[in-house]
């Protein structure tokens, strides 16, 4: 059943990662429901369009504790707590296993994991004591399958859905509903530049070969016109905070449920011969 407009008037959202792509349009729709929301991003500049439509920008990276610590404190002195935490932010550096620096990987697990776990920390004790929350965790199909070149990328989100699921045993006594949302193929800017990322890693040396012809199909899938547009994951996102008893999980997007089924059914081998032929 829905929220009513009433209702989602009365509640306070935070989105990471919301100056473009997935985390811009939910925070597009979340307001038009009526919804309180506060947008973050590492840019503030770049979310001027959702601060004019009515939301409030704040200025978050998530590899600076100070700053996720200010960013709570600001919404939770202001509205009291924070009822909707969607956890948006994240990013993939690719790059042939061998040639990724570690602390490119590092790096990549303090954004799209350890800083998203910090924020949410922050916001569970508030949540408890109201005994409502929401907390989505993004993740993507990437979370459930494997790409060459995309490794330490598919580590974050495999470690994300598995930390995600410890977290719903948690906090369900609480009436805290953590919530998993694995997008398929979405027309963002993100695959432009993780293909840009691999050639720059790898477009030289051993996995030359490999690495380029990957990252020019990744240029040409996602400037094509296959890929889902990102309202469709906000609109899934809102269906999700919006239900009474969310699912614990919810694939939307282009190729992410027959991806999802695939890996599901057929054996490791099997799908390592299906993925290396699509990519």
């Amino acid at each position: 059943m829905a929220v009513s407009s009433n209702t989602a008037n009365k509640r306070t959202a935070l989105i990471t990662g919301a100056s473009s792509g997935i985390g811009k349009a939910t925070t597009l729709k979340l307001l038009e429901e009526g919804y309180r929301v506060f947008v973050a991003a590492r840019r503030i500049e770049q979310m001027q369009e959702l601060v004019d439509r009515g939301a409030s920008a704040i200025a978050l990276d998530l590899t600076r504790d100070e700053n996720i610590v200010a960013a709570v404190d600001r919404i939770v002195s202001k509205h009291g707590s924070i009822d909707i935490l969607i956890n948006n932010a994240g990013y993939g550096a690719y790059g042939a296993i061998e040639d990724v620096p570690v602390d490119e990987g590092r790096r990549q697990f303090e954004v799209n994991l350890f800083g998203l776990a910090r924020l949410t920390q922050l916001v569970l004790p508030q949540m408890r004591q109201n005994r409502f929350g929401k907390i989505v965790n993004v993740t993507s199909i990437g979370g459930k399958i494997y790409t060459p070149f995309g490794g330490w990328y598919h580590a974050t989100k495999h470690a994300l859905e598995g930390w995600s699921d410890t977290l719903r045993l948690e906090t369900k006594s609480f009436g805290i509903d953590v919530i998993i949302v694995e997008p398929g193929g979405i027309k963002t800017d993100w695959g432009h530049i993780a293909a840009e990322n691999l050639k720059k890693t790898s477009g030289a040396g051993a996995y030359a070969k490999a690495a380029n012809k990957t990252a020019a199909g990744m240029h040409d899938v996602y400037s094509g016109k296959r890929l889902s547009d990102p309202s469709v994951v906000a609109a899934t996102i809102l269906r999700a905070i919006s239900a009474g008893k969310p699912k614990t999980r919810y694939h939307t997007g282009y190729m992410a449920g027959t991806v999802l089924r695939m890996r599901r059914w057929l054996s490791d081998r099997m799908f390592d011969r299906i993925i290396m032929s699509m990519v």
